[in-house]
């Protein structure tokens, strides 16, 4: 019996292994947001309003909120937002403040909803900022 559970646990390892290693997420510096933004990828900035408002968007970035301000994110509802602006074979880039939520945004895209090109702007809107690259306020809600 001890054998069958450890070579059940060894295939499990196996495939969660293998699906990953397909799935992994790209990190994507500024140079190469750029770049992926003149070619038509999608950025999908993951911050909130107020973080929006704060600190302005990039020009052309789609404003889909992951988490709330309490961290509490609906997976259901934001995938459904998602697909109106990507899908799953198509390359897509999310941003957040620092490249935290980004992080665990693209990872649940590339592992649990099986996107195929994800790119984590991993310096974040932070990142964008400090290396002198403008952002913009048009288009955001001043409202709270």
């Amino acid at each position: 019996m001890k054998i069958i559970k450890c070579i059940s646990s060894i295939i499990l390892f196996s495939v969660i292994g293998v699906n990953s290693a397909f799935a992994e997420v790209k990190i994507a510096d500024n140079e190469e947001i750029i770049s992926l933004m003149k070619g038509g990828v999608p950025l999908i900035d993951v911050r909130t309003l107020e973080e929006w408002q704060k600190t302005g968007v990039i020009k052309d970035s789609k404003l889909l909120t992951f988490f709330d301000k309490n961290g509490n994110s609906d997976l259901e509802d934001w995938m459904h937002q998602l697909s109106k602006i990507v899908s799953k074979d198509d390359p897509v880039i999310i941003l957040c403040r620092s490249g935290k939520r980004s992080g665990i945004v693209s990872d649940i895209l590339s592992e649990k909803m099986n996107f195929s090109k994800v790119y984590n702007a991993n310096s974040g809107i932070i990142g964008w900022i400090n290396d002198g690259q403008k952002t913009t306020t048009d288009g955001i809600s001043h409202e709270k």
